[in-house]
């Protein structure tokens, strides 16, 4: 009887085993990974200013002249079209505004 239940725990521990070691390297690879993208890029949004160039996920390049709570208005072209667009359309920034004024400073 005895060698029976031992014979069952180790079927167990051989299909559970490997089940977990799945689930950790999944976990290693694809979700922290991702998590940390998700965080650097929540944190881009949040750092948008007026005045800074983006690109949009629609490859529209543009300065952004107004921040709502979830919409920015994006003024691009020669005409100054402006467009109104949901942060998440925001695929990255191009130059922040801090960034050109600091440029301006170090040139003077």
């Amino acid at each position: 009887m005895l060698a029976t239940t031992n014979v069952q725990n180790n079927n167990l521990l051989g299909l559970v085993l490997p089940f977990a070691i799945m689930m950790g390297f999944f976990y290693i690879f694809v979700i922290r990974p991702e998590n940390k993208r998700r965080k650097k890029y929540k944190s881009m949004l949040d750092s948008v200013k007026v005045n800074d160039e983006i690109i949009t996920k629609g490859g529209i390049l543009g300065k952004v002249i107004n921040i709502q709570d979830t919409y920015i208005i994006l003024e691009t072209g020669p005409s100054r079209v402006r467009i109104k667009l949901d942060k998440n359309g925001i695929l990255s920034l191009i130059n922040s505004s801090e960034t050109v004024e600091e440029k301006k400073e170090d040139e003077s």
